[in-house]
């Protein structure tokens, strides 16, 4: 079995219970540049998927494939059983409202207060009574213990902290209630304790909302602490994925460097059990 690729009898085309994104053979370039070469890739349902990797070797990329936002030269990428390669742009629309996107820097809009940030995905799909839409906002500033923040409706994202930023993000990305999260290194520029909030709030909404997350991330500290599945992405393949203990026993010299320089070594005891995919790049990485 190639990393990446789950254990499955179900056929692509249709509904998987335990992975509900299911990407293969996905080939992309810009140019002479080479980007994404043949990724296979298998997300789990209703689990923390991660996906590490250096700067530059695409991980944002193959994100933006998994909306529809990018389409890949080749290849296939379902989701729930359809594959979304080839839709036309009315059906995309209504595939992505099965995703929420955290991104980076929150990107919220400097204009808008916090209320009309969150309320923006509803007030531009649906026509909902005012009152609805102000209570769906509500009941997320508290379950992301943001209501505390005095006046935090009416206060503008330069007022807020880094972390208040990421928590409205988050609840923008979940006020249409998606069964897919997809986090865009979610930690970066960060100090430790508002990254190990930002993991924590990672967590939590996984497991309060049931979504299936996406993190896209360089940060092993991170990937380790709230994984439930991880991959890595090195020179456009999946080299090694599987579960976090899984993972670190890797013999995959890149990805023993990205551990070694985050201090984090083997556990004892346990055994390799998964093998790079792309034999050739990976002999020439050693």
């Amino acid at each position: 079995m190639s990393a990446g690729i789950g254990d499955s009898s179900t056929p692509l085309d249709k509904r998987d219970e335990r992975w509900q994104i299911r990407i293969r053979g996905i080939n992309k370039t810009f140019g002479p540049q080479h980007v994404l070469r043949g990724i296979d890739l298998d997300i789990e349902r209703g689990k923390t998927n991660i996906i590490i990797g250096g700067s530059g070797q695409g991980k944002s990329v193959f994100m933006k494939h998994l909306m529809g936002l990018l389409v890949p030269d080749s290849g296939q990428i379902y989701v729930d059983g359809q594959n979304i390669v080839g839709l036309s742009e009315v059906e995309l629309g209504k595939l992505r409202r099965k995703f929420g996107m955290v991104f980076q820097y929150a990107a919220l809009f400097d204009s808008m207060t916090v209320m009309e940030n969150i309320a923006f995905p509803l007030l531009e799909r649906y026509r909902l009574p005012t009152k609805a839409v102000e209570d769906r906002v509500w009941e997320l500033l508290k379950r992301l213990s943001l209501e505390k923040v005095p006046g935090i409706a009416a206060k503008f994202p330069s007022e807020l902290s880094g972390g208040q930023r990421k928590r409205v993000g988050l609840a923008r990305a979940l006020i249409d209630r998606p069964e897919i999260l997809l986090y865009d290194e979610p930690t970066t520029g960060l100090d430790p304790i508002a990254t190990k909030n930002v993991d924590d709030m990672i967590r939590q909404t996984a497991d309060e909302y049931s979504v299936t997350s996406v993190v896209i991330s360089h940060d092993m500290q991170s990937a380790f602490r709230i994984g439930d599945r991880v991959s890595m992405l090195y020179e456009g393949v999946m080299a090694v994925s599987g579960t976090p203990d899984e993972v670190r026993q890797s013999d995959h010299p890149v990805l023993r460097e990205f551990l070694e320089m985050s201090g984090m070594g083997a556990k004892p005891g346990l055994q390799p059990v998964l093998q790079p995919v792309l034999q050739p790049v990976l002999d020439g990485a050693k």
